[in-house]
Formats: C-alpha cells, sequence, structure tokens
C-alpha cells in the first residue's frame, strides 16, 4: 500500500463549509491570503490554460457590489426576496474571492473541461481555506449569472464569468454536521 497523508485524508473526510452569514471579522490579510490562493491555482489544467483567475474583494468594495445586486435585481423584476439574498451576500461580506473563469480558445481543451478547472479551483480554495483554520463558503448566485452585474461589478470581459465567490473569514459559529450521500446509492462498481 502506498504511503499516505492520513492527516489531509482526515481533513477531507469532515471538512464542512461555514455558512458565509456566520462568519465575522478579520478576514485573511494580503499575505495570509496569498498560500490560498497559490493552493488553489494548484488544480488540474488540462492543457495548463490556466482557465481562470482571481479578483479578491475586500470590505470596501461590498456595498457597491450589493447595491449593484439590487439595481441588477430590479432591473430584471426580480422579487423582493430574491433581490435580498442577491445582495445579501456582499452586505455581510467581509472578503471574498471571486474565481473568474477564463474561457481560451483551444483545438484540444473542450470549454467544458475549461470550466470543470475553474470549479476545481473554488474548491481548493475553499478547502485551502478551511484547512487553514479559517471559515469559509462558496456561493454564487444569480448576480454571478447576471451578465451586466458581472460587467459593471467585477469589469469582466465577454469570454469570462464568475465560477464562485469564495467568502473567507473568522468562523463565527461551527454549524451542525449535515446529512452526507449514501455511498452505498451514488456507487456503482464495474469489474468487467
Amino acid at each position: 500500500m502506498p504511503p499516505n497523508d492520513q492527516t489531509a485524508l482526515d481533513f477531507l473526510q469532515s471538512r464542512r463549509s461555514r455558512p458565509a452569514k456566520t462568519l465575522i471579522a478579520p478576514a485573511p490579510t494580503h499575505a495570509a491570503l496569498l498560500p490560498l490562493l497559490t493552493a488553489a491555482a494548484r488544480s488540474p489544467d488540462h492543457g495548463k490554460l490556466e482557465p481562470w483567475r482571481f479578483i479578491v474583494l475586500e470590505q470596501g468594495a461590498m456595498p457597491r457590489l450589493a447595491a449593484l445586486a439590487e439595481s441588477r435585481g430590479r432591473a430584471l423584476g426580480k422579487s423582493d426576496e430574491d433581490i435580498a439574498k442577491g445582495r445579501s451576500q456582499f452586505d455581510q461580506g467581509i472578503l471574498a474571492v471571486a474565481v473568474i473563469e477564463v474561457q481560451k480558445p483551444s483545438e484540444k481543451i473542450p470549454a467544458i473541461e475549461q470550466s470543470y478547472s475553474a470549479g476545481a479551483v473554488c474548491l481548493a480554495l475553499l478547502n485551502a481555506a478551511l484547512a487553514s483554520g479559517w471559515g469559509a463558503n462558496w456561493l454564487s448566485g444569480w448576480p454571478a449569472h447576471d451578465r451586466r452585474f458581472c460587467e459593471d461589478g467585477l469589469g469582466l470581459a465577454e469570454h469570462e464569468g464568475i465560477a464562485g465567490f469564495i467568502h473567507i473569514a473568522t468562523e463565527g459559529s461551527k454549524p451542525p454536521e449535515r446529512p452526507r450521500p449514501d455511498l452505498d446509492v451514488i456507487t456503482e462498481w464495474m469489474s468487467q
């Protein structure tokens, strides 16, 4: 049997995102965030395209993004409940990393694989934050899929989109464990 890293395996088997609304100050400093971004950038990346980049949203940017989510929600005819939900992650946000999917032309690497890579970056950043002792949560919501929000709020180009907002700060309260998938139901074994 190959050598293993039981500490890492134990972490992965017990990891639990922290609800973004329970995160409190302080958030990681620039110096504390750089190792987390470095870990995330080591995600699988077929063809070495780097089909993603980071935008660090510090607390000073949150009110502008909350107001933009509200104005876009009104323009889109969203319900008051949807508008409140769309802006809440920015109203409550202390620090978030927007993982930006950057689709790159490639004859060998399909767009879907580039999307998978951006998703892998989101999970790696989330896990790096949790493993470092921070509270963290991966959110998206309707603003992440609204072109005007992406362009006006984050300055994204046409070939870019938001894979997720990874909120990172201090854990305010530990969430209870939640039900996990039944492996017997979701796993099929093939020997031939």
